[in-house]
């Protein structure tokens, strides 16, 4: 199922597509929001990134699970030129936590994977309690005919609390999201662009077999130190301008964490 995950280690390029249409930051067209998402995609892939993501960061503040249909119209529009462009895998997360409409526009426009929220035991969010989902979640994905969609899963989850499930380790955290059948696993800093801990990162590694992906805060400088225990790396914001995710990706930056990429795979 999982065509991602290579053993050269796997670098995807995040696209923050623009605010979409009902959104409190939304100003441009459905054109224009397309235009600019496949620009950036240009530059990942003109980088020689392995891989790429699209995410709808831009509608703060999100809704919690129930979007709109606007929303996965969008998404499902965006997904659809991206493919028509890029034969190199394609993921998506729609937020908040709307992992089924994710799994829905995946299947319709021919992505590979979605990053899911909440796949096991539950949180707290900034946008309000996010109820654990790894059983419908699966259903749904068997039920469309979606099993060659990959769904990896956010580990205690960054811009959440996790105070109710303090009790339960992040290694126990692991092998339940193995146990219930999750395709990768996800770590993150405690924020967007926020760097992992390491030993986090490590004991992931440690706890299954399953890919482990660092989803947040790698850059050309910190790559090597995640590189031995890492399956794959999402990078958005360090490669943006000024290191902000509001902000357009930088064909330098990108290039120069690729470029660090190569020299790990070639000496390491």
């Amino acid at each position: 199922m999982i065509k991602l995950i290579t053993p050269s280690k796997t670098l995807i390029g995040m696209i923050h597509v623009a605010a979409l249409p009902g959104t409190p930051n939304s100003s441009l067209s459905m054109s224009n929001i397309i235009e600019q998402a496949l620009e950036e995609s240009q530059v990942y892939l003109d980088a020689g990134f392995d891989a790429l993501m699209i995410e709808n960061m831009h509608d703060i503040p999100y809704l919690n699970t129930c979007i709109g249909a606007e929303i996965v119209a969008s998404m499902t529009a965006i997904a659809c030129e991206l493919r028509k462009v890029c034969s190199k895998p394609i993921g998506i997360q729609i937020l908040a936590a709307a992992n089924q409409q994710a799994l829905a526009v995946a299947n319709a426009a021919g992505l590979d994977f979605i990053r899911a929220e909440g796949f096991v035991y539950g949180h707290l969010a900034d946008e309000g309690y996010i109820e654990s989902c790894a059983g419908e979640l699966l259903r749904y994905r068997k039920a469309i005919g979606a099993e060659p969609v990959a769904i990896f899963t956010d580990i205690k989850k960054k811009h959440s609390s996790h105070a109710l499930t303090s009790d339960v380790s992040l290694a126990e955290t692991v092998k339940t999201a193995e146990f219930f059948m999750s395709d990768g696993i996800i770590i993150t800093g405690t924020s967007t662009g926020s760097a992992a801990q390491i030993s986090e990162v490590q004991t992931a590694r440690l706890s299954t077999k399953l890919p482990v992906i660092v989803g947040s805060g790698i850059n050309a400088q910190n790559l090597h130190l995640y590189w031995p225990h890492s399956d794959a790396f999402i990078i958005g914001s360090s490669v943006k301008t000024n290191g902000d995710w509001k902000n357009s990706v930088e064909k330098k930056l990108a290039m120069e964490v690729m470029s660090q990429a190569k020299h790990l795979r070639n000496n390491t």
